[in-house]
């Protein structure tokens, strides 16, 4: 016991009422994509192992604990509930402001949602009940205004930079604070209900149908088996000083553990001064009478222990309550550790895989008491981690408290996106990582989407980054002749032509990390800036990891050289720049670019640069050849009929030639590159959208190639005047001529602001991680008040309009969305990498 009051939350965090629901959250753009609503809170729960969140109304209501899958529900059974007495007045709240909409728990008491009050001319005012504030990991509960006692939940689960164990654990710590400020003695109980899910997620569908959804992008069903109990049962633990229910299902010991399996736990630590009751079999389907006739009477339970398995069709829930009394001006600390042990994770039927927790605590599904134990031991140290990084960023005064709040909540994703890390092995040390494009477009690490939103990866967990670029390093030497259908235009493609760099490594339903390219959307073969991706964040990894790790520089060189010779087959004309052709090929793939673009032309240049730092490097260690292949002509001819890289796919790639002749080549085609871009795209004032297009829109992120020359201290592919009007003008056209600078920067428009095209899609779309990877580009050229104030712009419509923790790639300027819980907005924390010179 102390005499502290509730815990110190940064003045940065994200806040919200508690309860308090929003007036015109931004709506989904097409009704195929997902839209949950705005009722979203910051997730708890490691990378890969499965994460769970709760809103601001207090419900657990998003669980990804199928790697890739999504399920979005309230179970109101799972839930903090608190009852108070205070001399002879006694209340009871299940701390969710939403009831159950099927009549279930009819006897709990919900607690009461923050309201705006206030009618007619009247200017409204808010009744609070509380607050939800939000840093990830970090997120707190503070309840005002019904208790007399003050409560504050801290929320957060082990995650920190540079940590590649705790970071991965399926565990969520509940650290409860209570204060009393009265004259008179509090008795308090805080209980935690939960629902045996254990066998819910996993696709009861093991083979599901692959279909095309009406914007062109491959879907299939997921089928989670929720309700499916049979067989599952709850014990009560008790072991040292600690408490708490153990969640299993009934399978045999000779019984493999499949996904879905193993067990969840409930716990807390004991004390004399402490009462700890339990209740191990409760009904969550009734009325819930069972839990709430002592818990509301008196705060107790009534220490049921009851191991029987539950039957078909049957719902059973554990309980943990913490009763204790706190005498005036005094302050308690409660914790409550929520662990889940759901070891495996399958893709297509029989592939399946470890996740990256059992490296530490076993692969049989037996171990979340002793995640409990682990937790209840080091839960302490693990939120001093975690201050620790964040602090030294929270204290810098030249950052706004917005700008604070959404570098760390953007990191979300890292666990929310569908994310995989699997078990290490002697060729991945750390295991192998990847996280969703997003639920829209379920295929991982998309390459051109990366390229802005793993930033973060690079900067706080490097050996993924690593991990990551080495599966698609892999990936650029293999084939698959596979023949689809395109989505956009219903061409026939096959599916993988060898030297080509993937558009992504593969989605949850087949086989990640080993089957790529699984979008179909548009043919990625064809693309023209995914080569180019894979050099710059290759050799980005080097320079940002100390420019030491000479052996991955060693790895990857054979797939730099055959990508780019690959790529190379799309300069028909032989200027030495591949051109776009025409159709959808890069990452803005609803816009036609046709012949150089100042996109994809600039991010050749860029990697034609970073491929000649590559070499030069590995020149210096070494002076043996690297092999890549057979022994064919370094820069093969392009197919006459397609401009595809089928010299590539047929064998006549790059041969045995030594490091210095390719760096030979490679500067040569840059010397003349350079020159031609500039000729071909700069009209005086920016850089025109293409060379043979006709058109006079002003793209926002036309010289992103630039950005990353600058970035890895490669020289200049653009005059920095050019570069620098450019992006004026940029920042004047995209920014604040489209509608007045309130949602953030166009992808594409006229010199005024206006449509070229007024039905486009993409053009007149705000991409949020576009936008924070233009406002890094701001700061890099010297204009940091414009940059701050592109990205509140965009900040200030994700986290005022209910799309935080769930950011899209897209939004309009009439509200609607599209693609949320995107990878790419974790962008921003290249604005905070290009403020620092990476040395925070």
């Amino acid at each position: 016991m102390t005499n502290d009051n509730r815990p110190e939350i940064p003045n940065c965090a994200w806040k919200r009422p508690i309860g308090l629901g929003w007036e015109k959250p931004y709506k989904v753009r097409s009704k195929s994509n997902l839209d949950d609503g705005p009722w979203h809170g910051a997730t708890l729960g490691g990378f890969g192992s499965g994460c769970i969140g709760r809103s601001p109304r207090g419900d657990f209501n998003l669980w990804h604990l199928d790697g890739g899958e999504h399920t979005f529900q309230n179970f109101p059974a799972c839930q903090f509930s608190v009852f108070e007495e205070t001399g002879l007045s006694k209340q009871a709240y299940a701390l969710c402001t939403e009831p159950p909409a099927d009549g279930t728990l009819s006897a709990w008491k919900w607690y009461p949602a923050s309201l705006e009050v206030g009618t007619g001319n009247t200017q409204s005012s808010l009744a609070s009940t509380g607050n939800y504030y939000a840093l990830y990991p970090r997120s707190w509960f503070v309840y005002e205004g019904v208790f007399q006692a003050d409560l504050t939940c801290e929320q957060f689960s082990p995650i920190w930079p540079g940590n590649y164990q705790e970071s991965s654990y399926p565990i969520a710590i509940f650290e409860w604070t209570v204060h009393n400020p009265t004259d008179k003695p509090i008795t308090i109980s805080i209980m935690l209900t939960w629902q045996n899910m254990v066998g819910w997620f996993t696709n009861a569908n093991k083979t599901p149908q692959v279909s095309v959804r009406d914007d062109g992008s491959p879907v299939y069903e997921y089928e989670p088996r929720l309700g499916d109990s049979t067989g599952n049962f709850n014990q009560w633990v008790e072991n040292e000083h600690r408490h708490g229910c153990l969640l299993d299902r009934f399978r045999p010991d000779i019984y493999d553990v499949g996904e879905g399996e193993g067990q969840w736990a409930l716990a807390t630590l004991s004390n004399p001064s402490l009462e700890v009751f339990y209740h191990t079999r409760w009904n969550p389907a009734g009325d819930g009478s069972d839990i709430w006739q002592s818990f509301g009477a008196d705060g107790s339970l009534s220490d049921r222990e009851n191991e029987l398995a539950a039957v078909t069709g049957e719902q059973i829930g554990a309980a943990l309550a913490v009763r204790f009394t706190i005498r005036p001006g005094k302050t308690r600390k409660i914790p409550f550790i929520l662990a889940w042990d759901l070891p495996v994770t399958e893709f297509a039927a029989g592939i399946e895989y470890y996740r990256r927790y059992t490296d530490f605590f076993g692969r049989n599904g037996k171990n979340a008491w002793s995640m409990v134990r682990t937790a209840l031991k080091h839960y302490e140290t693990w939120r001093e981690r975690i201050q620790a990084w964040q602090q030294p960023i929270l204290d810098r005064e030249d950052l706004p408290s917005w700008f604070k709040m959404a570098l760390f909540n953007e990191l979300y994703d890292l666990a929310s996106g569908g994310t995989l890390w699997s078990a290490a092995d002697e060729r991945d040390p750390v295991g192998q990582f990847a996280v969703l494009e997003c639920l829209d477009y379920r295929w991982y690490e998309s390459l051109d989407v990366r390229l802005y939103g793993s930033f973060p990866v690079l900067m706080f967990w490097p050996k993924l980054e690593k991990a990551v670029l080495e599966a698609y390093s892999r990936a650029i030497k293999s084939g698959d002749r596979t023949p689809r259908i395109i989505g956009y235009n219903q061409a026939s493609a096959i599916r993988k032509i060898t030297g080509a760099t993937p558009h992504d490594l593969g989605a949850p339903n087949e086989h990640p990390w080993e089957k790529t390219n699984y979008t179909s959307y548009q043919d990625c073969n064809l693309w023209k800036d995914l080569s180019c991706d894979f050099v710059l964040q290759v050799y980005r990894y080097f320079v940002f990891t100390g420019k030491t790790d000479v052996e991955f520089l060693r790895n990857c060189w054979p797939s730099v050289v055959q990508t780019l010779a690959y790529l190379k087959t799309f300069d028909l004309d032989g200027d030495s720049i591949p051109e776009n052709s025409g159709a959808p090929d890069q990452t803005f793939d609803d816009w036609q670019l046709k012949g150089v673009s100042a996109y994809c032309g600039g991010l050749w240049l860029a990697a034609l640069s970073a491929a000649i730092a590559i070499g030069n490097i590995l020149g210096k260690q070494e002076e043996s050849h690297f092999v890549y292949g057979d022994d064919r002509n370094p820069t093969p001819n392009p197919s006459p009929s397609t401009g595809r890289g089928v010299g590539v796919e047929e064998g006549k790639g790059v041969g045995n030639n030594n490091i210095e002749e390719t760096i030979d080549t490679y500067k040569s085609w840059l010397e003349k590159a350079i020159e031609l871009y500039q000729q071909k795209l700069w009209n005086g004032q920016y850089y025109k959208l293409d060379s043979e297009s006709g058109s006079d829109v002003v793209m926002a992120d036309q010289l992103c190639g630039q950005f990353y020359a600058r970035l890895l201290g490669l020289p200049d592919i653009v005059p920095a005047e050019c570069a620098l009007s450019a992006l004026k003008t940029v920042y004047e056209a995209c920014f604040l001529k489209f509608h007045n600078g309130q949602i953030g920067a166009a992808n594409g428009v006229k010199l005024d602001g206006s449509a070229e095209k007024p039905d486009a899609t993409h053009p007149l779309e705000v991409w949020t991680g576009i936008n924070f990877g233009l406002a890094a580009f701001l700061v890099q050229m010297g204009m940091k008040a414009e940059a701050f104030q592109l990205t509140e712009a965009v900040v200030r419509q994700i986290y005022d309009n209910g799309l935080q923790f769930r950011t899209p790639e897209a939004i309009t300027a009439v509200g609607t969305f599209r693609a949320s819980h995107y990878l790419r907005p974790m962008a921003i924390w290249a604005i905070y990498g290009v403020l620092t010179d990476f040395q925070n």
